[in-house]
């Protein structure tokens, strides 16, 4: 997907959102003081980045003060985490983050537990991955891949190690009984440029982020790693239909706010992110990319969801443990 494309979109919702009042109502005297920042466990270009910034462009239109994206790669999103889980409560600083932040926790790689060190904002979006190949890799389909995989070493890219990408593949990889080699970068953006590069024999990445390597032909889909098939590609199969069932990698964004933040910050984000993500442009866009806006859900229903999900991937990472860490 090119960068300027999006960006006309991206405008022509920011001009739906825009259109109320330049300050949300409810939300306490003279906030924002200053200007907020939205810390992205990312490099720049990918699709956390890409949805991050288009919504901190809204929200500066709405509150009349500027929101910033502060891209903090690297750590498998343990340095943006733990920057954020620091800062002061104020309603100054977000995360955008991902399934990592559950991560990160279960597998003890921040000091805290992120269920009581932040409180869940509002869900963004969620997108299932897409399994995306070298056009140099021969496999049509994901059985030739891991037939192809008895022959060569298959190396595959994340954006680091604990992260959804990194735990799904290794899941496939032991219920195929194929070795996958895994190569950990600081973000999808860095491993798309691998996998085009040929550093890199697969990758499992978004299709936000993807979609324009793909139409280029510099990368091959071989399947879609959700539960259900893509409206943006519907020939494109699932890895479940492709002979291992119950197998998916889903992932969402969303805005964290340390613990102690202002119930009435919480909720006006709330309200106008939700709002900015379910405008007839935005959510047109986001779906034709392969990904959809979230679900609406108050701050108290989003908390209930990151916990359940939470326990989840406890299930999940204490199954492949010994394997992955």
């Amino acid at each position: 997907m090119h960068r300027a494309s999006l960006t006309a979109v991206l405008c022509g919702a920011l001009w739906l959102a825009s259109s109320g009042p330049a300050m949300a109502q409810d939300t306490p005297s003279g906030y924002p003081s200053r200007p907020v920042r939205i810390v992205v466990p990312a490099v720049p270009g990918g699709g956390l980045d890409l949805v991050s910034r288009s919504v901190a462009q809204m929200l500066s239109e709405k509150f009349n003060q500027s929101f910033v994206v502060d891209n903090r790669a690297g750590g498998a999103t343990v340095i943006a985490t733990e920057l954020t889980a620091k800062a002061a409560p104020d309603g100054h600083t977000f995360l955008a983050g991902t399934d990592a932040l559950r991560i990160v926790s279960v597998t003890k790689r921040v000091p805290f537990d992120t269920r009581k060190a932040f409180v869940p904002v509002v869900q963004m979006t969620l997108q299932p991955y897409v399994l995306l190949v070298s056009p140099s890799v021969p496999a049509k389909n994901v059985k030739e891949l891991i037939a192809y995989g008895q022959t060569e070493v298959l190396r595959y890219g994340s954006s680091g190690v604990g992260t959804s990408g990194h735990i799904g593949m290794e899941s496939l990889g032991i219920i195929s009984h194929s070795k996958f080699v895994h190569v950990p970068y600081k973000g999808g953006a860095q491993s798309l440029v691998a996998l085009l590069a040929g550093e890199i024999h697969m990758y499992p990445g978004l299709l936000l982020s993807a979609n324009a390597a793909i139409k280029t032909g510099k990368a091959r889909l071989l399947a879609t790693l959700g539960p259900t098939r893509l409206p943006a590609y519907p020939d494109l199969p699932t890895v479940a239909e492709q002979g291992f069932p119950g197998f998916k990698i889903v992932n969402t964004y969303g805005l964290f706010a340390p613990a102690g933040t202002s119930a009435a910050i919480v909720r006006a984000i709330n309200r106008l992110v939700g709002d900015f993500m379910h405008t007839p442009q935005m959510s047109q866009k986001l779906i034709a990319d392969g990904s959809q806006p979230a679900e609406r859900m108050t701050p108290e229903e989003y908390k209930v969801v990151f916990a359940r999900e939470y326990e989840e991937f406890e299930r999940q990472i204490g199954q492949f443990k010994t394997k992955l860490f």
